[in-house]
């Protein structure tokens, strides 16, 4: 690759976790990811993207990154209060803030954990025809495939 492609591919990269990040389409950015706080709809419907991309266990990932998202959370928390406090660090104190943190971090990024798996995978494995979605639940839109951006 030259530096030209590099450079719209890194963008598009860029492009794909800002959707996610903004609970979008990965692929296109205009139709949501979510139904519901817990809820991933069956695909996009602006341009039918089928965001489970019709694997069994496809985010199982998602909540793997869950996990790994809430234990750093809560290490860095644990590092930066123990740097700040040392040598009498409040134990008392890092145990009742910590359990709520470890329960209420999972939750509200939870929602994020789903749409940048789907980006992330995006990455490493380019969306295909079969990953589109053919009913009618989906909706009508459809994104221009000849744009590198909605790839």
């Amino acid at each position: 690759m030259n530096g030209g492609s590099w450079r719209r591919y890194l963008l598009g990269v860029v492009r794909r976790f800002g959707y996610a990040l903004l609970l979008r389409c990965p692929r296109c950015g205009r139709g949501p990811v979510l139904s519901g706080w817990f809820t991933v709809r069956r695909a996009c419907a602006a341009c039918r993207f089928r965001f489970d991309r019709g694997i069994d266990g496809y985010f199982v990932g998602a909540g793997c990154l869950n996990l790994v998202v809430a234990e750093l959370v809560f290490a860095v928390g644990l590092l930066i209060t123990l740097l700040l406090t040392w040598p009498d660090p409040p134990w008392n104190a890092m145990l009742i803030a910590g359990i709520p943190m470890m329960i209420a971090v999972p939750l509200l990024f939870f929602p994020h954990s789903r749409t940048i798996w789907i980006a992330f995978d995006m990455i490493f494995h380019p969306v295909e025809t079969h990953d589109d979605d053919d009913s009618s639940e989906a909706g009508s839109g459809a994104v221009d495939d000849s744009d590198p951006s909605t790839r």
